[in-house]
């Protein structure tokens, strides 16, 4: 298990602790965290998420409160990355700013999913599995595709947790 520099909250689950990668990360309280996770630098999980096995959150990814993360979700931190400089040095730390993305309250991430940095997943908002997601995504919007593009509402679907409630529509 490599957990360096991280603010693990209570009740946090790693399902395989020697299975997980995580470094400078915070992860809030009851968060489940599948095997084959790496969360790196800089990154905040809220409380009482669930990021499945095999997913990569780079530096820069906020997810807040309730996020679901299916399996193998990828995020990027860089618009057009290049591992050397125009000079022929190995790019570093100083060479490229991290380009910050969001996950809003409750979303959903289907699994194997791309979550292309700098952009908002709104509240409870669901990313289709294998989706690229490019731009922000609205509160409530299912998105799917390459590239995601909006396809429905999740507050037209009969299991959508009302939020006041947790409870599903009847």
């Amino acid at each position: 298990m490599a957990l360096r520099n991280v603010q693990l909250g209570t009740e946090t689950v790693l399902t395989h602790p020697d299975l997980v990668n995580l470094y400078g990360c915070s992860i809030g309280d009851g968060t489940k965290i599948g095997p084959f996770v790496e969360i790196q630098k800089n990154s905040h999980v809220g409380a009482r998420c669930k990021i499945s096995s095999h997913t990569f959150i780079c530096e820069g990814v906020t997810i807040d409160n309730e996020v679901f993360i299916g399996h193998g979700v990828m995020f990027t931190n860089e618009l057009f990355p290049r591992a050397c400089t125009p000079e022929g040095g190995l790019k570093t730390e100083a060479d490229w700013s991290v380009v910050p993305t969001r996950i809003r309250h409750g979303a959903s991430i289907g699994s194997n999913a791309t979550i292309i940095c700098g952009i908002t997943v709104g509240r409870f908002a669901l990313v289709g599995a294998g989706a690229v997601a490019t731009r922000d995504v609205p509160d409530y919007a299912i998105v799917a595709g390459v590239p995601a593009k909006v396809v429905g509402d999740v507050r037209n679907r009969e299991d959508f947790p009302t939020p006041a409630t947790g409870m599903a529509a009847q």
